[in-house]
């Protein structure tokens, strides 16, 4: 069983300092990473946190998955491995086709 947890649910006000004060009462936190919108800045609504052991980590969900944290029921469990994805993702230009000179022809 691991140790790192999903936490989400998380008002925009949260911090990562809050979220240390709130699992901090469950055991010893190693880590804290909430997550933020590159764009904009704000925190996007979830985090991560990691736990010393694995039983505190199951600790931690037992006491606050479904309890309120800003005003919001938390979501609280075992963080799954990431997905790799493909490289790469965009830009570059799309060719859709027909005549190519961008005039309608009748």
């Amino acid at each position: 069983m691991s140790n790192k947890l999903f936490v989400g649910n998380l008002s925009f006000d949260t911090t990562e300092n809050d979220l240390q004060d709130a699992f901090a009462a469950h055991g010893t936190v190693t880590e804290t990473n909430l997550m933020m919108d590159r764009t904009t800045g704000r925190p996007r609504g979830f985090g991560f946190i990691t736990m010393s052991t694995p039983e505190e980590a199951q600790k931690a969900i037992a006491a606050l998955n479904g309890s309120q944290l800003g005003g919001r029921a938390l979501t609280v469990n075992i963080a799954k491995p990431r997905e790799e994805r493909p490289a790469g993702g965009g830009g570059g230009r799309r060719e859709y086709g027909g005549s190519g000179g961008g005039r309608n022809r009748y």
